[in-house]
């Protein structure tokens, strides 16, 4: 695995990060926020996301579970990255593994060739 330092930012540029990655994949979810959203993520361990910008420039939103933490530009509203909500009782017996890291909105980062990437589609509507 190759990591690349992507450079990322909201719309307006007040949320600046890098990450470092191997994109070989975004993911799509079909839960009511992820379908309104549009994110196309990829997940990456916890240490490899560096924010630029302080953490209380950001806003944070939280719903159902209260696990997940999706963090927003409080200017333009775009999100930039989230932390993904813990495994429901359902998804750890189903033999889900928790994920401590981050699931970046590859849209938000530059030089990446969307159209080349395989989607991975999650259904999250349906946990």
């Amino acid at each position: 695995m190759t990591l690349t330092t992507y450079q990322g930012a909201c719309h307006c540029g007040r949320t600046r990060f890098e990450v470092d990655a191997d994109i070989d994949h975004v993911r799509v979810c079909d839960c009511s926020v992820c379908r309104r959203r549009g994110a196309l993520t990829h997940r990456v361990p916890k240490e490899r996301l560096r924010l630029l910008t302080p953490w209380s420039d950001l806003s944070l939103y939280q719903w159902g579970s209260r696990t997940a933490q999706d963090f927003f530009c409080p200017t333009c509203g775009v999100l930039p990255f989230r932390r993904p909500s813990d495994p429901t009782a359902q998804e750890l017996a189903a033999g889900v593994e928790p994920f401590d890291g981050w699931a970046v909105n590859v849209r938000c980062l530059e030089g990446v060739d969307l159209a080349s990437l395989p989607v991975r589609h999650i259904a999250g509507s349906r946990i």
